[in-house]
């Protein structure tokens, strides 16, 4: 199913994000100024937390006693496959949200 914007256009991808640090501005709706630049950063972030299996990943991840979870943990938990997990986690990483770190054959997320 496709979802259609008003103009009967798909409307188009977020970038991804170069700069992950933390947006920092006023609280939404405290100011009725966003920068272009923070409110691209934050609707990126968002969008990618605007998924069920992205925020059933982020919060397992968070639950963790260390916070780090890895990949072959993060698949049977949301019951999809590792490649499918992994480009679930490669969205909240391009948004900033999780970072990975390479042990030997696993790739973990914090």
């Amino acid at each position: 199913m496709s979802i259609w914007c008003h103009h009967g256009r798909v409307p188009k991808a977020l970038p991804v994000l170069l700069d992950i640090s933390p947006i920092d501005f006023t609280p939404l709706g405290a100011t009725s100024s966003l920068s272009e630049a923070d409110a691209v950063a934050l609707a990126v972030r968002l969008k990618a937390l605007a998924d069920p299996t992205r925020l059933r990943l982020l919060v397992y991840i968070l639950d963790q006693p260390d916070q780090d979870a890895c990949t072959c943990e993060l698949a049977p938990f949301v019951g999809l496959s590792e490649p499918t997990v992994s480009h679930h986690l490669k969205t909240l990483e391009g948004a900033g949200l999780v970072a990975k770190e390479r042990r030997g054959m696993s790739v973990h997320y914090r």
